[in-house]
């Protein structure tokens, strides 16, 4: 696989607590030029992103971003938000204290209220497989897939660690193919980005792999 095929698997991230609408304006700049999957952003820019890419770029967004314990009332919330404001994709990060608690019927339910406040937009469901064990995860790969997520996707990046080829070969091989992977967190290389794909994952979320492809060019 091309560099340029490996960016149509990409989500050009940008999340930085920071961010301002100059840096939004030009990560959609180099999507669209790129050919980027989505650009991932913070919520509060995705109408303007939506009113700025006019239709050649899908746009995705983070709910409960970045740690997952807001209730799922405001996760809904914040869903149904980014829907109205023209969101193509929700990434959302689970209550990881539910896990531990292994309240797994709570968290079936969070999973299946963003779900339904997505109106048929894809949803990604970020676990933080940095914090889980291989227990944990193959029992999330079986929630997810039971409430019929499209996407169970690694880390948030914000937390103590990222994606990792050991974690997206466990996801994918306990996943049914109807649910997709999406390793995020520390994709910095082609390289790497390359290994996830042919590890099975479908999708990527990384800020560097432009700027990589760039100075190739």
């Amino acid at each position: 696989m091309n560099a340029m095929e490996i960016l149509t698997h990409v989500d050009h991230t940008l999340l930085k607590p920071e961010s301002t609408w100059d840096q939004v304006k030009a990560l959609c700049d180099e999507a669209m030029e790129y050919h980027c999957a989505t650009v991932c952003i913070p919520p509060a820019f995705v109408k303007r992103a939506v009113d700025y890419v006019q239709g050649n770029l899908k746009v995705c967004t983070v709910i409960g971003f970045p740690n997952g314990y807001h209730t799922t009332a405001a996760k809904i919330f914040e869903t149904k938000d980014a829907v109205e404001n023209g969101a193509s994709e929700i990434d959302m990060v689970i209550n990881i204290g539910l896990v531990k608690d292994r309240d797994w019927k709570a968290l079936g339910e969070e999973i299946a209220g963003v779900k339904a406040a997505c109106l048929g937009r894809p949803l990604k469901v970020i676990i933080e497989t940095c914090l889980l064990t291989d227990l944990e995860k193959q029992r999330l790969c079986q929630i997810v897939a039971k409430e019929e997520a499209d996407y169970l996707k690694t880390s948030t990046g914000f937390s103590t660690g990222g994606a990792t080829r050991e974690d997206v070969a466990l996801l994918r091989a306990n996943l049914p193919e109807t649910v997709k992977v999406k390793a995020s967190g520390g994709v910095r290389t082609l390289e790497d980005a390359q290994a996830y794909l042919e590890l099975g994952a479908e999708r990527l979320g990384a800020s560097a792999l432009v700027g990589e492809v760039r100075k190739q060019s």
